[in-house]
């Protein structure tokens, strides 16, 4: 008899609530008549790898992981992608066949698929990039960024000590910048990226100053609560090229639907509006 089980999925977090991950699966389940489900599950760290243990048992192929357990997750893995060890963290769990979880960190992959569709003409030869935080976000993008060929790019962060510290991983491409100067790195950087936490809805405002942005700079903000973010609409006003941060979320997603559902998604405005509902 054949095996009709329908795969689980899910995302893990503390909190969950706010995830906007189940919408975007339902939606895909539904576009493309797959068989699964997706659900948000909220665990604790104390909790963790006890879940991660039994979710295989319930049925779950898989699952996305979500703060505060990107780095725990790596340790819990008994494999991982090279990409996840880079960044030290992993943002998906692959539970397979023969017992074995695999650790993958796609938040890179989504970071370039959502910037070379939100601006076809970016390219890694255009010039530098500034990146500002220097997170679990950053080491995704600035992974990323060197992977695809940027050359030079521009780290500043609140605490400094961290950007060293992401140097030191990534070597001498990145050159660290002040968080007091980090206006003036934008001056030269053909691409703009924040991954600071500023701008989003109760969160502190974002006050870099950006009166250094070129008509023409490709501008990301991985905040996408708002939308269009302070740094968004100075930069469109500037003659910017703004890319907003949902497309990210959206990408990221794509090789575990993939994997988990057995179709490759497209990331389209119906599933940007599905989202976004």
């Amino acid at each position: 008899m054949t095996d009709r089980t329908i795969p689980l999925a899910g995302v893990l977090g503390n909190p969950i609530s706010q995830s906007r991950s189940p919408q975007l699966f339902r939606h895909w389940l539904k576009a493309y008549d797959r068989p699964g489900f997706y659900v948000p599950v909220h665990v604790t760290e104390g909790d963790l790898e006890q879940v991660i243990r039994t979710m295989p048992k319930m049925g779950f192929v898989g699952c996305n992981v979500t703060a505060p357990h990107k780095v725990d997750v790596l340790e819990i893995a008994d494999l991982a992608t090279d990409r996840a060890t880079l960044i030290g963290a992993a943002n998906t769990l692959i539970f397979r066949k023969d017992g074995k979880i695999h650790a993958d960190n796609t938040d890179g992959y989504g970071f370039i698929a959502n910037l070379k569709q939100g601006a076809p003409g970016w390219a890694p030869s255009i010039g530098p990039a500034a990146v500002l935080g220097a997170g679990g976000a950053a080491r995704a993008v600035i992974a990323s960024l060197i992977d695809v060929g940027v050359q030079e790019i521009f780290l500043s962060n609140r605490t400094r000590p961290k950007a060293e510290a992401l140097k030191a991983a990534f070597g001498t491409k990145v050159t660290v910048v002040d968080w007091v100067q980090a206006g003036n790195m934008l001056e030269d950087a053909a691409t703009v990226v924040n991954t600071t936490s500023l701008g989003m809805a109760g969160k502190p405002e974002f006050r870099v100053p950006l009166d250094g942005l070129r008509r023409g700079t490709v501008v990301t903000d991985l905040v996408y609560n708002p939308l269009k973010t302070r740094l968004l609409v100075e930069a469109e006003a500037a003659g910017c090229v703004v890319v907003d941060g949902l497309g990210m979320l959206l990408h990221q997603a794509v090789p575990g639907f993939e994997r988990w559902f057995g179709v490759r998604p497209e990331v389209d405005v119906d599933t940007r509006a599905a989202v976004l509902a």
